[in-house]
């Protein structure tokens, strides 16, 4: 059965990236959250996709040169989603602890493409093991070298690269590397054959962003690891209606 993972929770719904949001995805019936973890000023693994926190919140600047309690501060998304209007930014440790006592798959996404944020591994790696969340976390990244950062520090963790570009023989880099799974766009696996590719190569595949509902179907029909969407519900009921035929 393909999974759902809701994309910064279910955020096509509530503020992305919050505890409102992973909460919403857990009653739309997501197996699994994706998210996406940077360092505060004083070294804290919070979540917020964004290198600054100007797209989402009522406040200016880098998350890097905040700290936590500053963050704490500002509000994600006011005005946009009424119904939500002091959702604020989470820690990572937060959310697991949450993901645990709902048994929820977490996508921990590290944004190490712009700043490499020192120590981001071990820290997020120490939060797993404190929260006991290591059977339920995927680590991903658009940096393999944080990847294979996370592969010393945890070498039986479950890992997966992240990627938007075609590149050559993917599933044999990442078996060579011991990464366990892909994450390519959605439109990337559109293109030629390379779906079938991934499918063939025995490694977990798992899809971002899947919005469009012609897009779920064609890829839970596939059998793919795993959607990552901004829909869980509309994802999880054209998953009932594939399994029903």
């Amino acid at each position: 059965m393909t999974e759902i993972f809701a994309h910064r929770g279910a955020s096509g719904y509530a503020p992305e990236n919050t505890m409102d949001a992973f909460k919403l995805a857990v009653k739309q019936g997501a197996e699994g959250i994706e998210l996406d973890v940077q360092l505060s000023k004083d070294g804290i693994p919070v979540v917020i996709h964004d290198e600054t926190i100007d797209r989402v919140t009522n406040g200016h600047g880098y998350v890097k040169d905040y700290t936590l309690e500053e963050l704490k501060n500002f509000t994600i998304m006011k005005g946009k989603y009424q119904e939500y209007e002091h959702s604020k930014i989470p820690t990572l440790e937060e959310v697991l602890v949450y993901a645990k006592k709902e048994n929820l798959t977490v996508n921990i996404e590290l944004k190490t493409g712009i700043y490499w944020y020192p120590e981001i591994e071990e820290k997020t790696v120490d939060l797993v093991k404190k929260t006991k969340m290591e059977d339920l976390v995927i680590y991903s990244s658009f940096n393999h070298y944080s990847i294979r950062k996370i592969k010393e520090i945890a070498p039986q963790a479950e890992t997966a690269y992240l990627y938007s570009d075609v590149i050559l023989q993917i599933d044999k880099y990442a078996k060579n590397e011991g990464v366990n799974g892909l994450h390519p766009a959605v439109y990337h696996v559109k293109m030629a054959h390379f779906l079938k590719e991934y499918l063939q190569s025995g490694l977990k595949v798992r899809v971002w962003t899947v919005n469009q509902e012609s897009d779920m179907k064609m890829l839970i029909d596939s059998g793919i690891t795993a959607i990552i969407t901004n829909y869980p519900d509309k994802a999880r009921m054209i998953r009932e209606e594939s399994e029903r035929g």
